[in-house]
Parts: C-alpha cells; sequence; structure tokens
C-alpha cells in the first residue's frame, strides 16, 4: 500500500452527517426485515480457484518479462511506450518522480513475489542483477517513505527469503547477505532526514548528499503515513545487522508523533511541520496521508511484541470508528474538532482498512466496509482514486492499486467465505479485460472512460499481483508458511522470529501512558463470522431495490416547526404522539415506510438535543440579500467556509455589490474586469487552479470578499455535505471566502438577472442571518402589540 497527498478538502455541517449517518442506518434495518432471500455465494472449485492461480501466474509474468526485456535496469516500465522510466532523462512528473532513485526499484519491488510464485531459478538471476548493476551513489532526491518500504523492504525480504532457500531448498549457496549489507547501505543514507528537533524524518533525502542539498534548504512538512511507517523496516534491520540506530531512530519517530495526538479526541492530522511538530493539515481519517501509519501501529506489535504499540493502535482505532466512521463508509473530520467532516469524498487508500480490521479482529466492520468498496468498484468499473458520499467520482484515475485486493485476501484467510473468492475473480478478470497491454499492465487515467496511462508502478507486481495469487493459492501451495510472516505496507515478507534478535523494546504496561483499556481486543475472535449476515443489509447499498423514503423531501427535525399544520400532520402519518394538554389521540403509522421516517425523525430530535444545534450552524456561512427594494425582507443561501481565509465572528459580515469575474475561472494573473472588482463581492468558478489562487487573485484586485462557485451542475448543499476549501498552509488571504454549490449559486444568479441594479449580498454567518432575523420578527412584533393598545382601551 502506497500513500499520497491529496488537496480538496469539504466541509460538513454535523446536522447534515448525523442526518446522512441515520438515513444508512435506517436504509440498513430496512434492508434486515425485507423478506427477500439471498442466494449464499456459490462456492468455487479447486479446479477453478487453480486457474484462477495459474492466471495470476501468468499476469505476473507477462508484466514482469515486460518490465525486465523493455525497462531493466530502469526503475519503472512505461507499458505504452514500452520503455523504461529512468530519473533525470523521462519527462519529470514532479513529485511523483521523488519515488525514482534509479536504483531498478521495480526489480528489486519484486524479489520476493518470485520466490512465492516458486521461481527460485528466476530469484536467484533475479538477485545477482541486483548485486551487480543496483547501487545508490547518486545525486538524487527521493522520497524516504517510499524508499523505505520499497527499497528497503524489498532487499530485507529478498535477503531473508534467500537464506530460506539455502535451507530449505539446497540452492543459493554462493549468497554470502550482500543484500543485506545493500539494505544496510541505503538505510544510512536514509538517516540525515532524520535529524531534525523533533526527531521525525523530513520528507525527502538526497542519496549522496542528505540534508545538503540547496532544493532541501526549506523541508519542512511531511505527511503522518511518511514519518510513522519507517519502523518495520528499520527495526529488521537492525535485528539482522546489529546496528541499533535504525531501530532507535524509527522508535523516536513513532514516540513523537504520538505526542502530536489530539489529547482529547485521540485522533491525528495528516501533514505536519517536522521542526516545530504544528500541524499544517488537521484531517483526520484512514486514507491518504495517514493510513500506514495505523498499520504499523498495529504490525509493530505484532513483529516486535511491544505493548505500547498495541496501546497505541487501540487507542487510534477507537477513536476512529467512533468520529470517522459513518456505518460503513469512512469520512474525514477534523482532528480538533472531530464532529465536523473535512472532506465529502473517500480516498482509494482507505480500502486498506477493512484488512487491517481483519489482522485486529474487528471482522463486522471490516465485512461492511470491504462491501461497499466492492459496489463502488461494480458500479465504476475500478475504484476511483476518490469517490463522493453518494459514490460518484471525485478523482477518476486507478493505478491499478492493491488496497482492495489486499483487503480481499485477508477477509478470505480470515472467514473462508467463498464470496471473496469471487471478488477476487472480478477483479482479476477487470485488470485482464482493461487494463493489460502488449507490453504489461497500464494505469487506468480514467475509469470513466477507461483510458490507459503510461505508467506501472512497482507495487503492481509486489503487491497487487502477489495477493491475487495468494487469494487462489492453498497454503500447500506456498513454498513457505506465510503465518510466520508479516506483511509490510509493500507487501515484502519479515519473520515474526526477528522478534527473538535482540529485542530493543519493553514494556510500557506499566506507564502513566496508557491504561487497561488501552489493551482490550487484543486477541481477534476466534467464533467464526457468517459474512453473508452482514452483507446482506448492505446489498444495493449504492444503488438498489432497498425500501427507501418516499420521493418526496422528508421533513427533518432542523426545519420542524410545531406551529405549521402541515408539520403536525407529517409526524402524526409517522407514528409519533405530539401530547398536549386535553389531547389524547396517538399517532399511527400509515406504512412500514411511514414508520421508518418517524423513527428516524425521532433519533435527529434527540440528537438535535444533544448537539446544540446553534453551534453546528455556527459552522455554515450564509449569502444573504434582500428580496424588496426597502431590504426589508432578506433571504439566506447555504455556503461553506475556506480554511485559508479570516472568520467572521459573531455579528461581522461583509457587504457589498456582486461581480462576475472576467475571466469567471479567474486563474490568471489579471482580471479582464478588476477595476469593476475593487470594493465588490467577486463571484468566481471552481476549476483550473487552487481556492487559494483565486482568493489571492481577489485580494489582489481589491474585492471585499470572494464566492465560488461550483462547477458541477445540480450540485446542492441539501443533499450534500457542505464543502470547505482547503489552502497551502499560508496565512495571506486577508478577505472572507465563501463556497457555494450549483443550486443554491444558481438561485442567486436567477436574482441577479431579475434586477435592473446590482445585488448587493452579505457575506456573514449562517447563525448570525438567523439571530438576526429572530431579532427583526421580535421587534416588529413588539410594534404590532405597541400599535394595537391604543384600540383595545377604545
Amino acid at each position: 500500500m502506497t500513500t499520497s497527498s491529496f488537496h480538496s478538502v469539504s466541509f460538513a455541517p454535523g446536522e447534515r452527517l448525523m442526518l446522512s449517518f441515520l438515513v444508512t442506518l435506517l436504509i440498513l434495518v430496512a434492508c434486515v426485515l425485507s423478506t427477500e432471500t439471498t442466494m449464499p455465494t456459490q462456492n468455487m472449485s479447486h479446479k477453478e480457484r487453480a486457474e484462477l492461480r495459474e492466471e495470476a501466474r501468468e499476469m505476473f509474468y507477462h508484466a514482469y518479462h515486460a518490465y525486465m526485456e523493455n525497462a531493466y535496469p530502469a526503475d519503472e516500465l512505461m507499458p505504452l511506450s514500452c520503455k523504461g522510466r529512468y530519473r533525470g532523462v523521462t519527462p519529470s512528473r514532479g513529485d511523483m518522480d521523488d519515488i525514482l532513485g534509479n536504483f531498478s526499484m521495480t526489480l528489486v519491488d519484486t524479489l520476493d513475489t518470485l520466490v512465492l510464485l516458486g521461481d527460485f531459478t528466476e530469484f536467484e538471476h533475479a538477485v545477482k542483477l541486483v548485486i551487480r548493476d543496483v547501487q545508490f551513489d547518486s545525486d538524487i532526491i527521493v522520497s524516504v517513505f517510499e524508499t523505505n518500504i520499497r527499497m528497503v523492504g524489498g532487499l530485507l525480504s529478498a535477503h531473508i527469503l534467500a537464506e530460506y532457500l539455502q535451507k530449505h531448498a539446497d540452492t543459493m549457496h554462493w549468497y554470502k547477505g550482500e543484500l543485506l549489507e545493500m539494505s544496510r547501505e541505503l538505510g544510512y543514507r536514509l538517516l540525515p532526514a532524520f535529524n531534525t528537533s523533533t526527531g521525525i524524518p523530513h520528507a525527502r533525502v538526497n542519496l549522496r548528499l542528505g540534508m545538503k542539498d540547496p532544493l532541501l534548504k526549506k523541508s519542512r512538512e511531511t505527511c503522518t503515513a511518511c514519518a510513522g511507517t519507517i519502523l518495520l523496516e528499520f527495526a529488521a534491520l537492525s535485528r539482522l545487522t546489529g546496528d541499533p540506530i535504525f531501530e532507535v531512530r524509527a522508535h523516536a519517530a513513532m514516540d513523537a508523533l504520538w505526542k502530536l495526538r489530539h489529547r482529547g479526541s485521540d485522533l491525528m492530522g495528516t501533514v505536519l511541520n517536522v521542526h516545530s511538530g504544528d500541524w499544517v493539515r488537521r484531517d483526520s481519517g484512514v486514507g491518504a496521508g495517514i493510513d500506514s501509519y495505523y498499520e504499523y501501529l498495529f504490525k509493530s506489535y505484532v513483529l516486535l511484541g511491544d505493548d505500547k504499540y498495541l496501546a497505541r493502535f487501540n487507542r487510534h482505532y477507537n477513536a476512529v470508528m467512533k468520529y470517522v466512521s459513518e456505518g460503513p463508509m469512512l469520512l474525514d473530520v477534523l482532528m480538533h474538532r472531530p464532529h465536523a467532516k473535512s472532506k465529502n469524498f473517500m480516498d482509494s487508500l482507505l480500502a486498506f482498512w477493512p484488512g487491517l480490521q481483519v489482522l485486529s479482529g474487528d471482522l463486522k466492520p471490516a465485512v461492511q466496509t470491504h462491501e461497499m468498496l466492492y459496489q463502488v468498484m461494480q458500479m465504476h468499473t475500478f475504484i476511483p482514486e476518490a469517490f463522493t458520499v453518494d459514490f460518484q467520482i471525485h478523482w477518476g484515475q486507478h493505478p491499478l492499486r492493491p488496497e482492495f485486493i489486499e483487503s480481499t485476501y485477508f477477509l478470505y484467510r480470515a472467514t473462508g467465505d467463498h464470496h471473496y473468492l469471487q471478488v477476487g475473480k472480478k477483479a482479476l478478470k477487470t485488470l485482464q479485460q482493461h487494463a493489460k497491454v502488449a507490453c504489461g499492465y497500464a494505469a487506468v487515467n480514467d475509469v470513466r472512460t477507461r483510458k490507459h496511462e503510461d505508467r506501472m508502478d512497482s507495487f503492481v507486481l509486489s503487491e497487487t499481483i502477489k495477493y491475487l495469487f495468494l487469494l487462489f493459492s492453498d497454503p500447500q501451495d506456498l513454498i513457505i508458511n506465510v503465518d510466520e510472516f508479516v506483511f509490510t505496507t509493500e507487501a515484502h515478507l519479515l519473520p515474526l522470529s526477528i522478534a527473538q534478535l535482540g529485542n530493543a523494546t519493553f514494556s510500557f504496561r506499566q506507564s502513566d501512558e496508557h491504561n487497561v483499556l488501552d489493551f482490550m481486543r487484543t486477541c481477534p475472535s476466534s467464533n467464526k463470522l457468517f459474512p453473508e449476515k452482514v452483507r446482506k443489509p448492505l446489498r444495493n447499498f449504492i444503488t438498489g431495490s432497498c425500501p427507501r423514503t418516499t420521493a418526496g423531501k422528508r421533513l427533518s427535525a432542523l426545519d420542524f416547526q410545531a406551529s405549521n399544520a402541515d408539520h403536525l400532520r407529517a409526524v402524526y402519518d409517522m407514528g409519533i404522539t405530539m401530547v398536549s394538554v386535553g389531547d389524547r389521540s396517538q399517532g399511527k403509522a400509515k406504512s412500514h415506510e411511514e414508520g421508518e421516517m418517524g423513527l428516524q425523525f425521532m433519533q435527529e430530535m434527540l440528537e438535535l438535543t444533544k448537539m446544540q444545534s446553534v453551534n453546528q450552524l455556527a459552522q455554515l456561512q450564509a449569502v444573504a440579500y434582500a428580496t424588496d427594494e426597502k431590504a426589508q425582507d432578506w433571504v439566506a443561501l447555504m455556503a461553506g467556509p475556506s480554511h485559508f481565509s479570516p472568520e467572521l465572528i459573531g455579528d461581522q459580515f461583509v457587504q457589498g455589490d456582486v461581480v462576475l469575474a472576467r475571466p469567471l475561472r479567474a486563474c490568471d494573473e489579471h482580471l479582464e474586469n478588476a477595476e469593476e472588482a475593487k470594493g465588490k463581492v467577486l463571484v468566481a468558478e471552481r476549476g483550473d487552479c487552487t481556492f487559494v489562487s483565486k482568493a489571492r487573485l481577489a485580494q489582489k484586485v481589491g474585492a471585499a470578499a470572494l464566492i465560488v462557485c461550483d462547477n458541477v451542475p445540480g450540485s446542492s448543499g441539501e443533499t450534500q455535505p457542505m464543502f470547505a476549501m482547503s489552502g497551502d498552509g499560508k496565512d495571506d488571504v486577508l478577505i472572507p471566502v465563501v463556497f457555494m454549490y450549483s443550486v443554491e449559486f444558481g438561485k442567486l444568479s436567477a436574482v441577479m438577472q431579475r434586477r435592473k441594479q446590482p445585488l448587493r449580498v452579505r457575506v456573514m454567518q449562517m447563525v448570525e442571518f438567523k439571530r438576526w432575523q429572530l431579532a427583526k420578527a421580535q421587534r416588529q412584533n413588539q410594534t404590532a402589540t405597541t400599535t394595537q393598545k391604543p384600540d383595545k382601551e377604545l
């Protein structure tokens, strides 16, 4: 599993997320209560499973030979060009190329897969090539994280298996530990990155110059996963070489990260400053930027036997399941405000999470999330790089990632349910049909068009196809017992026996840092789980025939008004009794569906009481305008905030005429109507450049505020979580910036077109708008009462 940085951030008020979560729960209840019978998964025959295992083997060799014949000794194969990708030779892809070090990465990453396939001859040949050709003394800046998991992990795993074959297969007697020495050399070249005031490593390092490269002078930020995915490889390196420095540095990095958790929520952010320890991005989830940090906490306990990592994992896990988990979905929150969602999409890297849940013994949510992901895959052919909460495509790329297949493998090993063999078959056939090209397997640039990209990452061979092969293999088919190994995040094998090699760690159970509750759920349940019973309520979770609410708009607790006769009738139809003095009537649900709506309504009422809706509304912004010339009556449209602009506090607001940017996307260096925009509320459309770039341009021309309108037709804050725009870590935007979905902005645009004069709006907090309107209504009532008093006296 690899990680990458994702930049768009969105925001959902507590009410909307609570409502969507309850909808999910009630859909599940409806499905459980459904009388439909579900056909059990058809068992896969031994013959078909063996055929799929051999097809996975053929897939491996199709890609492996394409690399060896057309790309070696390059780091990667370019499957459409049918040539190798070299750092500094092939046109740059920017930060993506930090994984490349001109050290034959794909071959090193693939060595242990050859052993699992039983191809000892090719493994021996490949090891000789690596020893002969691979060197690390290059003036190249590389990713510490990627170099560790792919290269250090690949060399260590290959060394361990080479020695294993010497003992058990009577081969490779010439091998004298050369790969281990290579991994030690590479480890030393990564160590300068750990020279920070916090002990948290830099994200990048120069293989020859360390941190003395001028391009690294401004290096400050790294992701949580980047810094927290070192320990397995570095601990193994220390214990195999007897050199403790690697394990010491990796433990220190993990300890430093643990201290940076939010003490109230036990959540972690995704990007931090390695010198100050300050969080740069406080989004907290299980996907990009943080994924393998959780994985290495748990697996460090498994591999090294250190209790503190189990305790830390359990603390984080409980927090994730409390704040991030929304039924089968996993939605990022803000670590310091865990009830506030920070994204309205999920990224594909979270597909590793069910596999980690299996290893930690929590099978039921693993089955649920995996089923949701499988339906996303069926819906879009591949799991897109990111998809929205309503399962539409957010980013359409698919680089043939392994995480979903990895989780499928672990779920099958844990349950023996042949459903997961069928899922694996579907994934395999999809790769064969849509990713296979003459020269290997090509990444999919867009799952909608299935257009290929000239890219085959090393993890396709080291993880994706490896897990497919393992899924369709019986234990007796393999040369090694995989249960005696831990799979790293790159699917390299490290033996559990490493714990016996000079354990430098110690138990923290006596420490004040942890208590007995942190060690709960230490062992997986031994009870057999029947995943079909868990999957059944989720069948057709994304699109399908489970009972849903009616097409008409459902009355929500937030909208309910006791003085509205229609509202009273609606809750009565839901089976809810509204008790008042002298009234003994009882509501009775008209139908099963109305009853579900009633249950949901009452749950919302309870939640609204707990959550203090005013505090939740404070997170919403408003774009308000007068509906009459005298500005007596006002209407407010929902808007989302940004993380990079000043917050309008209390009764603060910005008022001005609305002006559309020219060009509308506002991504050029200058605006055609810059003079017109001065002092106005500028409108720019989403797209072509970052939100903060648009904001800086608006500020540059003197705009009073900026409204960014969505470029997705039909998007609405009524049906989607509200969106909060993210910046780049710089606090140089001084004007308010808000985001409006298409439907809400369409209403504003329609008013602008009807007006002969420019439309004047107020940008403010939604809660302040409501308070302002309430105060106006109270004043009007008082005026009316005062006016009526003389009449009564007459």
